[in-house]
């Protein structure tokens, strides 16, 4: 027989001297066990006694239970929801929870149908820390509510501050905080505490009442403004108070800390975080009616956008509010940048009828102008339009005439990060179409030169990387295209900058298929980032990807495979009319019937129509790859 005895915690002096009488005269063949709470509350004296007098006992045995490790939460989810957790769930319920039993039970049902775990905090559990505290005196209300909002591990001098306490006054309201499990110091450290599971702080947070919230937060981001350093984690934290805050807050010091905590996050590469930090400062810049700091958040948001997701991830409206504030407060230049972008945005977007309107009006707008760098972005716009719509030679000539002005602005990056980042396309598109016109060598030296200019910046060098393997893999070189893409993905091994870092990782598989290594599996894993990051919604240069990936195809044997993905080229191509790429889906079109086996005669008609149509548009580049296998063609004649 097995007595368990439940909560001795809570147990009265009666039943604590009955449980010391079963376990000192336990019949043969029962155990008796007692569970009990190590802490909130504490165990009191005659508690204590029982403990000890058991202690004493041979048969004792003291069982310590743990809080549940991220495996045993996972099956305890796995139980409670039926279905198997995502390794993200796991992690966030064992966060929140630190492993304690009932509340990953209460979580765990929280778990919808799609796996996703739900927003906010259990009713249940929210009950049980509505009960804990509603003893507490206004005074440890205060100061539990406080600590809650500035996070799970709080600063000891922080909260004093915000609390408005002398630091042993803070320590002595802790007592009664601590002896209910609340919070507790935090290991290693005497100048914190931290709450003992970051769902009782969520709880604690959801109990208190909205107008108070605001005067909280607002206290807190005084606190963190009289003597905290000025770190990232500092002005994250000030920018997360104050626009909680609201309009207690005064809204001019709210986006000025929006502005830091988007400028510290992007630093990090942590660009979604950045994103929402900056589009808050606009938000509330716009609604103050502040202009200025308006623009310079909506600057730095579209600056952070393009390199998350390109240009086409900045939203139109956003763009063109941020063009006519910058027109309405006289700044030509900013007004142009935000007009590039737009069209940057539709050019990436493959929108390429809104595109090339917008690249005009660029173009005509610069021709007007005094300003150097105006003229240029129009000059570059119309290049790169030329470029998208197959006319290389007529590109070159628009670039190099731009690149001049754009190189000598560049000194401006920390004043207008949105226009170094448009400028600094310039000389790539400009190595890109020497490439193209068929100068490989001097474009690889132009790309040897921006990388050593990059430095140690991971973007510069991920945007370098994405035009240096398209190149590459234009010009059918698989060991510079390996090198250029290992060199980016090195750098953004976890994908933040997601639009140009696709190039990169599609030009590896590339340039494995090229080099025997495993072809076939080469081109499932790039068809598979062709689907996921180019095609829905259609990206630049999707049609040349398509094609590459039948020529991974061809570097396999899969015929078949091949030419449905040239086929599929040439619908990007038709619906889109981004022609860049078209002398080399033809001259891949001429190699797959000449491995399909078709006559000499109609495989060099294939290749000399490669050659026209490049030489016509100045795409040297298939004009001499197209001429190569004419060559292959009359040597085989020969051998024969």
């Amino acid at each position: 027989m097995v007595l368990v005895v439940d909560d001795l915690q809570w147990a009265d002096l009666a039943s604590l001297e009955l449980f010391r009488h079963l376990a000192e005269w336990l019949p043969s063949g029962v155990v008796v066990a007692g569970a009990l709470r190590d802490r909130a509350p504490a165990p009191g004296r005659e508690l204590v006694r029982t403990l000890a007098a058991a202690s004493r006992l041979t048969a004792h045995r003291r069982i310590r239970l743990s809080p549940f490790g991220q495996d045993e939460v996972a099956e305890l989810i796995r139980q409670e929801s039926g279905r198997d957790p995502a390794p993200e769930v796991v992690t966030a319920v064992h966060a929140r929870t630190a492993g304690n039993v009932f509340f990953v039970r209460e979580l765990s049902r929280q778990v919808s149908g799609a796996g996703a775990l739900g927003e906010g905090v259990p009713s249940s559990v929210r009950d049980i820390v509505e009960d804990r505290i509603s003893g507490l005196s206004a005074a440890a209300l205060d100061l539990l509510q406080v600590a809650a909002l500035i996070g799970r591990d709080t600063d000891l001098a922080l909260l004093a501050k915000a609390a408005r306490l002398e630091t042993r006054a803070c320590l002595e309201g802790l007592e009664p905080l601590e002896r209910l499990g609340l919070l507790e110091p935090q290991p290693g450290d005497p100048r914190a505490v931290r709450f003992a599971h970051d769902l009782v702080r969520e709880s604690v947070s959801d109990l208190t009442p909205q107008a108070r919230l605001a005067r909280l937060h607002l206290r807190v981001a005084d606190a963190l403004d009289s003597g905290c350093p000025d770190d990232d984690s500092t002005v994250e934290q000030l920018a997360h108070h104050l626009r909680a805050a609201g309009p207690l807050a005064d809204p001019a010091r709210t986006v000025d800390a929006l502005i830091r905590a988007g400028r510290c996050a992007g630093g990090k590469s942590a660009l979604d975080a950045a994103s929402r930090q900056l589009r808050a400062a606009a938000e509330v810049a716009q609604a103050a009616g502040l202009a200025e700091p308006e623009l310079t958040a909506l600057s730095m948001l579209t600056a952070v956008d393009g390199m998350r997701a390109g240009y086409a991830g900045s939203a139109p409206e956003v763009l063109e509010r941020a063009e006519n504030l910058a027109r309405d407060l006289g700044h030509e230049r900013q007004a142009t940048d935000f007009l590039f972008s737009r069209w940057a945005a539709h050019g990436q977007g493959l929108q390429l009828d809104r595109s090339g309107p917008l690249a005009l009006r660029l173009l005509v707008q610069g021709q007007a102008s005094a300003d150097p760098i105006v003229r240029a972005h129009g000059l570059h716009a119309w290049g790169i339009h030329q470029w998208a719509t197959g006319n290389i030679g007529q590109a070159y000539r628009y670039l190099i005439r731009s690149t001049s002005a754009m190189r000598d602005d560049l000194a401006h990056r920390d004043d207008d990060p949105l226009r170094h980042d448009l400028q600094s396309l310039s000389p790539l598109m400009l190595a890109l179409m020497t490439g193209l016109r068929g100068d490989v060598v001097h474009a690889r030296a132009m790309f040897d030169r921006l990388e050593t200019a990059a430095g140690d910046d991971r973007y510069a060098l991920t945007v370098w990387s994405a035009f240096a393997v398209t190149l590459a893999a234009q010009a059918g070189d698989p060991e510079w295209a390996a090198r250029a893409a290992e060199r980016g993905i090195a750098l953004d091994p976890h994908f933040h900058f997601g639009f140009f870092g696709s190039y990169q990782r599609l030009a590896r598989c590339w340039a494995r298929a090229m080099l025997g290594h495993d072809p076939a599996g080469a081109a499932e894993e790039a068809g598979s980032i062709i689907a996921t990051t180019l095609s829905d919604p259609p990206r630049s240069v999707l049609a040349t990807w398509c094609g590459l990936l039948g020529e991974m195809w061809l570097a396999a044997g899969r015929l078949d495979e091949a030419a449905h993905a040239l086929d599929r080229a040439d619908l990007v191509l038709d619906a889109y009319g981004e022609r860049d790429g078209e002398g080399l889906l033809l001259l891949l079109r001429a190699r797959l019937l000449r491995a399909r086996g078709a006559p000499p005669a109609d495989v060099r008609a294939a290749a000399e129509r490669v050659r026209t149509l490049a030489v016509e548009r100045e795409a040297i580049l298939f004009a001499h790859r197209a001429g190569q296998l004419i060559a292959d063609l009359d040597q085989e004649g020969e051998a024969t």
